[in-house]
C-alpha cells in the first residue's frame, strides 16, 4: 500500500496521537462511506478521510470519534 499523507493529515496526526499504522488499519478494516472525492473510513475511534489514485492512497485528514 503507497500512502501519501497531507500536510493537514499529519498534523492532525500530531495533534491526536495517532500513528500510521494506525490509519493503514483504519483504511484496510474499517466501514468506508463514499464522499465527493474519495472515502472516510472509521475503525475503533479513529476516522480517516482519503482518496484513492491507481494504487496510491492519498489521506486527507484524520480525526477521533
Amino acid at each position: 500500500m503507497n500512502l501519501a499523507l497531507a500536510l493537514h493529515a499529519q498534523e492532525r496526526m500530531v495533534e491526536k496521537g495517532i500513528t500510521r499504522q494506525q490509519v493503514i488499519g483504519t483504511i484496510k478494516r474499517g466501514s468506508k462511506v463514499v464522499q465527493t472525492d474519495g472515502f472516510l473510513a472509521s475503525f475503533g475511534y479513529v476516522k480517516v478521510a482519503y482518496a484513492v489514485k491507481g494504487d496510491n492512497y492519498i489521506v486527507k485528514t484524520v480525526m477521533l470519534r
